[in-house]
């Protein structure tokens, strides 16, 4: 019987060590999609060179009225992503669109996004194309489309279809957007309470750095998007 129980121990130990390695690497992998997800989505949304253009729309307004501005953009931009997260495949299915292809535009404009911000022309565009006298700004032109802009919904819709079908890993990549949307309010609410922060020197370095990332990032999926089609 005393060698037929340690056969017991040796299996128990066996499955519960299988076990552990298995939930480390699940744990690895959901690390993996929070940090991809996280690095793309505050790259596109941009939340730290988008708070100087929300000085500018917003700087007819008392400290209140920025904070709520600030808060009603960043809520109304992510569900607007939120939106193209969970309906952007079937409606690119629908219109014949392959996931491949949607992968190499995705990377060709995150690319020419990155070249943007390199050479400081995104936030010239956007401060041009801001229309200030909007009655509602908190939607246009903070939410659509500084926030929630064509580069930020594409990058969701093409991170959701990396992620795959894994609902907790969908949870994991939706969880990085909350801390993105998050970092932004803060960034908005920090230079409506303090104009001083918003330095356009630091905030010129600050997105040069992320420029260089997200140029990688775009080639890489225009790499991917081109391997998965000669896979096809």
């Amino acid at each position: 019987m005393q060698p037929w129980k340690s056969d017991g121990n040796s299996n128990n130990n066996r499955n519960t060590k299988n076990l552990g390695l298995i939930e480390s690497a699940v744990n690895k992998i959901m690390l993996e999609i929070f940090i991809q997800s996280f690095v793309l989505y505050f790259v596109v949304i941009d939340p730290i060179g988008s708070a100087p253009i929300f000085f500018v729309v917003t700087k007819n307004l008392n400290i209140n009225g920025k904070i709520k501005t600030a808060i009603n953009s960043t809520i109304i931009a992510f569900l607007v992503l939120l939106f193209f997260a969970f309906l952007g495949n079937y409606i690119f299915i629908h219109l014949s669109i392959t996931f491949p292809a949607l992968k190499i535009a995705g990377g060709i404009i995150l690319f020419i996004v990155s070249l943007e911000m390199l050479f400081n022309k995104r936030r010239e565009r956007k401060e041009e194309d801001t229309n200030f006298d909007s009655d509602n700004i908190s939607v246009f032109p903070l939410a659509i489309p500084l926030l929630a802009g064509p580069a930020a919904i594409i990058s969701v819709v093409v991170s959701v279809s990396n992620i795959g079908s894994n609902y907790i890993n969908q949870i994991v990549g939706i969880t990085s957007l909350v801390f993105v949307m998050l970092i932004t309010f803060a960034a908005f609410f920090i230079v409506s309470k303090f104009e001083k922060i918003a330095n356009e020197k630091l905030v010129n370095i600050f997105s040069s750095v992320i420029a260089i990332i997200l140029a990688g990032l775009s080639v890489q999926y225009i790499l991917d998007g081109i391997s998965e089609f000669k896979n096809t």
